[in-house]
């Protein structure tokens, strides 16, 4: 089998990315009030896409935020207030900006590493190094 044929078969197994389509997503905040609270319920599927530590993550949004939160047993944060679906997802945003994607390549393979005792966001996709911002 020459390059063009395995080429073609590889083509052929690999899965369709819809046209202006998003290899990587971050999934919407669902939230709801739930008394004085609100509940950002597929936090664990967030901060699992985005391969964070969940402490992280929500340290962050409580400074977005300007409340305070915690992860409750079933792995859903609750946010101290009445939060709308909108503000938690502009939150977000700002996280992934932040901390998740290269702002050399735009990649989101990255990793939060140590380097010289401090925190660094690496791109595994183009090697950059670039600092973040302390929480």
């Amino acid at each position: 089998m020459d390059y063009e044929d395995q080429l073609d078969r590889a083509l052929e197994q690999s899965p369709d990315i819809a046209e202006g389509g998003a290899r990587f997503e971050v999934p919407d905040p669902e939230v709801r009030p739930e008394g004085h609270v609100t509940v950002w319920e597929n936090f664990e599927a967030t901060h699992d896409r985005l391969a964070r530590d969940p402490d992280h993550l929500v340290r962050f949004m409580q400074s977005e935020l300007g409340t305070s939160a915690h992860i409750d047993d079933r792995g859903r944060a609750r946010f101290t207030g009445d939060f709308k679906q909108r503000r938690v997802s502009e939150a977000l945003d700002a996280y992934v900006d932040q901390f998740v994607t290269c702002s050399e390549c735009d990649s989101p393979d990255t990793r939060l590493i140590e380097q010289q005792g401090t925190t660094v966001l690496k791109c595994d996709a183009c090697g950059a190094i670039s600092s973040i911002p302390d929480l």
